[in-house]
């Protein structure tokens, strides 16, 4: 639109202008067959005046509509000159007609979904360098007491070889810590391309649970941690994902876990729900989750107080395990009583392939 709007809204109105024409030629060639089959009548003067009358109503009609939509217009010429700002869509206000309401309406919705996704994306990337520059935090406390580990170890201050056991467990329990956050950062950015990287099938949930509670074996001993499974169940879910969703229940059981002494357990329930679908509940005997809590350990970056206390506690894990549920169709709660451990349910809703076997 680089002519002017008076020019565009000629142009836009040419067929009307063309079937003015045609019934206007019509009309005189009526009344010249008229004339024609009634020689002696002398009405001649009529044409002009046929003529004069009509262009006067189309330039009246012509004039009075582009005079109630002239701010429509100088809006829509406002907002194309301004095309390069984000704001421009909003400009276009003084709609008439029923198209150009609608077309305004249209331009308001693609304004406030591009500022949806644009505050998603940037609600996505706060929390993505938060999360960095928390990790970078959290993985300083490894390094360091792996540093101070190795110091001791150069030093040979510890003879013994119970010592030099105790110091070799160490190392690897920090190592443990960083292979856990390295993984916790991978899977953080898998989730933006979440369903490039869904693979969905039939799955055997307790071998799962017994793959992930081996992985974590050597924890559970040392913290006398005993972990039992109840039931059989085959879902549908992606193994990887779900896999990741149980280590962050196992590892958060061995974290809250292992400053309590005496022997605790680690309950894995397989159940119907009698309902189509099944249930996974995962409890543990950890220091649990004080009221208060609850309602907001699914949230970004929450770390509550049990978080502080550990210091090991980034706020993702759980976060991301509610998220993978979610767009895996599961859901997930939880339950807790402060002192006495939690309790993770995952609902596996009977859209799935669920075959129980208790």
């Amino acid at each position: 639109m680089r002519k002017g709007p008076k020019i565009n809204f000629i142009r836009d109105r040419f067929i009307y202008i063309g079937l003015y024409l045609i019934v206007t030629a019509l009309g005189v060639g009526f009344m010249l067959l008229e004339k024609a089959h009634q020689p002696g009548r002398d009405d001649m003067g009529s044409i002009p005046y046929f003529i004069i009358l009509s262009s006067f109503l189309l330039i009246s009609c012509l004039i009075f509509d582009y005079l109630r939509q002239r701010r429509y217009y100088a809006q829509l010429r406002g907002a194309l000159e301004r095309s390069d700002e984000l704001q421009a869509t909003i400009i276009v206000q003084s709609s008439i007609t029923s198209e150009q309401r609608m077309i305004t309406f249209l331009l308001e919705q693609q304004y406030n979904a591009y500022m949806n996704e644009l505050h998603n994306y940037r609600r996505q990337q706060e929390m993505q360098n938060h999360f960095v520059m928390q990790w970078v935090h959290q993985m300083k406390t490894p390094l360091s007491v792996i540093d101070l580990l190795a110091q001791e170890m150069i030093r040979q201050k510890y003879s013994k070889p119970v010592d030099m056991k105790q110091l070799s467990l160490s190392v690897q329990e920090e190592t443990e810590r960083m292979t856990s956050g390295l993984e916790m950062m991978l899977y953080t950015a898998r989730l933006n391309k979440f369903e490039i990287d869904l693979h969905l099938r039939t799955t055997a949930l307790h071998d799962l649970i017994r793959s992930v509670i081996n992985a974590h074996k050597r924890l559970c001993i040392r913290y006398s941690i005993f972990p039992s499974i109840d039931g059989e169940m085959w879902i549908e879910t992606d193994e990887k994902w779900m896999t990741f969703v149980l280590n962050q229940f196992v590892s958060n059981a061995i974290k809250y876990s292992k400053s309590k002494s005496g022997n605790k357990t680690l309950k894995f329930w397989l159940k119907d729900n009698r309902m189509g679908g099944g249930i996974l509940k995962v409890t543990d005997e950890g220091i649990g989750i004080a009221d208060y809590d609850l309602p907001r350990i699914f949230d970004a970056f929450f770390t509550g107080e049990n978080g502080r206390m550990a210091g090991e506690s980034t706020g993702m894990g759980l976060y991301l395990a509610k998220e993978v549920c979610t767009r895996l169709g599961h859901s997930l709660s939880v339950t807790s009583v402060l002192g006495k451990g939690t309790t993770f349910m995952i609902t596996f809703e009977n859209s799935g392939i669920h075959m129980i076997h208790n």
